[in-house]
């Protein structure tokens, strides 16, 4: 979740921190700082974690899956003991609308894959796409 976004206020900070337990990320930073460092403490610490590889919500009807980032890669390659599991979920637009606190009660099906392995993988490319195949053939699942 974007610090930018989620720490501008108490009412925001006591969802994403209290109620949500999320993990914040620095999107403006500097050079020096790793980005990913606090989501690694968290999996350093045993938990799990949500991550959307695309670093932003997709609000573009005509594209399925934005470009995934990088940071799903590294963190892959950084805890390879950690299962990354890819997850479909329908109509997130619509139950947490970009600027919603809190997500609206609708309808919504949540689907999950198998595990992905990184040591299949030659190289970050051919990973991160693999990932959003595996990805956009759980939402085709979903409309069987």
């Amino acid at each position: 979740a974007a610090s930018d976004y989620w720490l501008k206020d108490g009412f925001r900070r006591f969802l994403i921190q209290d109620t949500f337990s999320g993990v914040t990320i620095q999107r403006n930073r500097s050079d020096q700082q790793d980005p990913l460092q606090p989501v690694k403490d968290v999996l350093a610490e045993g938990y799990s974690i949500i991550f959307f590889p695309e670093g932003t919500r997709n609000l573009n009807d005509d594209i399925e899956l934005l470009e995934f980032k990088s940071g799903l890669y590294h963190l892959s390659q950084q805890f390879p003991h950690v299962e990354v599991v890819p997850v479909w979920i329908s109509n997130l637009k619509r139950v947490m609308p970009k600027g919603a606190f809190i997500p609206l009660p609708l309808l919504s099906t949540v689907i999950f894959g198998e595990p992905l392995v990184l040591d299949q993988f030659s190289d970050k490319q051919q990973f991160l796409q693999h990932a959003q195949q595996q990805l956009l053939k759980l939402k085709e699942a979903e409309n069987q």
